[in-house]
């Protein structure tokens, strides 16, 4: 989210809204409360977990993740198709493997890859599941992505593309290298950027600037 595509933080606002509603409803929990565990423990899943607001259990976890980002992407168009977009993804060499490595969960990640047009160009999705429900602000969660994408010991072959200056930092000290994609933060709406990226672009279809050895110019999409 807010990566790949950018939205104004339109689906990110509604995935915040669904985390309150949830907190508020189910929990009972003061207003305001679901971005206090999110400040406190990274995500409002491991504050939930972490001070007991629910069970850890894998029926009680999915039914979470499920509810909060149940959103109606594909249905009610919340993103459309973006062909620059897909363009740009097709002419990466093809030999490089590219995954998308999400906070959120597959099945929504999924459901925004197939709006935008571009679900059959990626090897694989890892998801906050995938990672141990590890935040991108620790390292824990990138050696977990590179477990999954089969790296080894080589951080420098990761190339990562964030619009987090905190995810970007976290990559950076595991050894990525690592791209700033947006210039405005969501929570502060003012200029952001950071020492650890190599690169800071605007919009991720500016990526062919800052990384043109990475495009061949064929057009095959991944299997």
């Amino acid at each position: 989210d807010d990566c790949l595509y950018f939205d104004g933080w339109n689906v990110a606002d509604k995935l915040t809204a669904k985390i309150e509603d949830w907190c508020t409803t189910k929990k009972m929990l003061p207003k305001g409360e679901a971005y206090e565990l999110y400040k406190k423990h990274g995500t409002a899943l491991r504050g939930l977990l972490a001070e007991g607001w629910l069970a850890k259990s894998d029926e009680a976890i999915d039914g979470y993740l499920k509810e909060v980002h149940d959103l109606p992407i594909v249905s009610e168009q919340l993103l459309k198709k973006d062909e620059a977009l897909r363009e740009m993804l097709l002419k990466i060499d093809p030999s490089i493997p590219k995954y998308v490595f999400t906070a959120s969960v597959k099945d929504h990640a999924q459901r925004c890859l197939e709006a935008l047009g571009i679900d059959d160009l990626f090897e694989g999705i890892i998801d906050v599941k995938s990672c141990n429900f590890a935040t991108k602000h620790s390292g824990e969660a990138f050696e977990a992505a590179m477990r999954i994408a089969g790296v080894g010991n080589d951080p420098e072959s990761c190339i990562f593309l964030d619009d987090s200056v905190k995810n970007i930092a976290a990559a950076r000290d595991v050894g990525w290298r690592s791209i700033l994609v947006g210039c405005v933060g969501r929570d502060c709406g003012k200029t952001i950027s950071s020492e650890h990226a190599e690169h800071e672009i605007n919009r991720i279809h500016q990526m062919p600037l800052v990384l043109p050895e990475f495009f061949s110019g064929r057009h095959l999409p991944c299997n």
